[in-house]
């Protein structure tokens, strides 16, 4: 049985004509003096292209890996690093309030433990008052030790 040749890939002119449209699609999105609302994103790119997601992560990996590094440098890359620097932010303040809001719980708690503690001593102190009352002992005088004995 024959083996069936499989054509090269750039000799191919569907997989040329792909990687020509892509190389466009590419250049038309990552143009600096653009300020489309469109971002450049793979999806964007196979659209304008009229390429598949498929042929482009299978067969036209440098179109890809020019795309993520426009992506990574881009004029939005800063954008985007300030938007996750305070998406970062905005997660610390939360954890910050939730720490507060139990640092204000235990200081609650300690607070009414020392009332308790005051209000406790108080009451010791009152009924050790009352006791030394009624004993109403007076200091005597004790009679000399006989030297004698």
């Amino acid at each position: 049985m024959p083996t069936k040749r499989r054509p090269n890939a750039a000799a191919h002119p569907t997989r040329r004509g792909a990687r020509q449209r892509l190389t466009a699609a590419l250049e038309n999105l990552t143009l600096q003096g653009d300020r489309r609302a469109t971002a450049a994103t793979v999806t964007e790119l196979c659209r304008l292209a009229d390429v598949s997601r498929n042929s482009l992560y299978r067969y036209h990996a440098p179109i890809l890996r020019a795309l993520r590094e426009h992506q990574r440098h881009g004029p939005n890359a800063l954008h985007l690093k300030a938007r996750k620097a305070s998406e970062r932010r905005r997660a610390e303040i939360v954890a910050l309030r939730e720490q507060a809001a139990k640092l204000a719980a235990l200081i609650d708690h300690y607070y009414a433990a020392y009332r308790e503690s005051a209000a406790l001593l108080a009451r010791r102190e009152r009924e050790l008052a009352e006791l030394r009352g009624k004993l109403a002992t007076r200091p005597t005088l004790l009679p000399p030790a006989n030297r004698d004995a």
